[in-house]
């Protein structure tokens, strides 16, 4: 009997009733949840296509991912917010948006959804994150959510559906993901920010006693990005004035 089939038939029954529709060697097939444990599911394409209808009330596009090194997409804008935190934290090192189809019955008729992220973790727990504003969660999303999260729990998955995030937060963040690519890295320059910034000081301050700031600026906020600087991001936005300090080494 093979592995699947063995987790089928002693494990949580949920197992058995849900399945997976996802794309594989470019052909999208169906697999029961129970066999799908050795899938990467962070490597995979999207199930679905985004699309970009003309004066539609979503924003779909695609978004550099530096911890993947590839694009990603998202089909709202409050799904690219989700997008940067999710680069930005440390903790993530695989990321796939609509990474399949999870379908089950239930008891009237077949279902299906397609969760919006497949996230993997640095300790290769795995969470699946479903984007969505509380005001817009209607009753077959709130249905479709349950769905996924007793998939979740089956499989060993978490779940976590995430809605609007800290409006100062996410406008410091979007600042700091414009810094995120490894070209604003100048390891000269970044060294030189770490011995000023070991003990606290103003963000420009700083900045300027390392060499011009239209220069180094960049550099910081790359640093920024990364957390070997850090900063308070989630009271107040980012300035001249907010006290910068270096967490560790490059």
């Amino acid at each position: 009997m093979a592995v699947g089939e063995l987790a089928g038939a002693y494990a949580d029954p949920d197992l058995g009733a849900f399945d997976l529709g996802f794309v594989e060697d470019g052909v999208q097939v169906q697999r029961s949840l129970a066999s799908c444990w050795d899938i990467r599911f962070e490597r995979v394409m999207p199930v679905r296509p985004f699309h970009w209808p003309k004066g539609g009330k979503s924003f779909a596009g695609w978004y550099f991912c530096a911890t993947t090194g590839d694009h990603i997409g998202y089909e709202s804008w409050l799904e690219r917010d989700r997008l940067i935190l999710l680069d930005a934290d440390p903790h993530v090192v695989g990321i796939a948006s609509q990474p399949f189809w999870l379908h089950w019955h239930d008891g009237e008729r077949g279902r299906r959804h397609a969760p919006d992220y497949f996230v993997r973790l640095a300790d290769g727990r795995a969470r699946v994150v479903d984007v969505r504003a509380a005001d817009r969660v209607d009753d077959a999303t709130a249905e479709a959510f349950a769905a996924t999260e007793r998939a979740c729990q089956a499989a060993g998955w978490e779940f976590l559906h995430t809605g609007v995030p800290d409006l100062v937060l996410m406008a410091n963040m979007r600042w700091l993901s414009r810094y995120r690519r490894r070209r604003c890295l100048r390891r000269n320059v970044a060294d030189r920010l770490l011995k000023v910034f070991e003990e606290p000081g103003p963000l420009r301050e700083g900045a300027a006693q390392v060499g011009d700031p239209l220069l180094v600026l960049p550099v910081l906020f790359h640093l920024l990005w990364s957390g070997v600087l850090k900063s308070d991001v989630n009271s107040q936005l980012l300035g001249s004035d907010s006290m910068v300090h270096a967490t560790g080494e490059l």
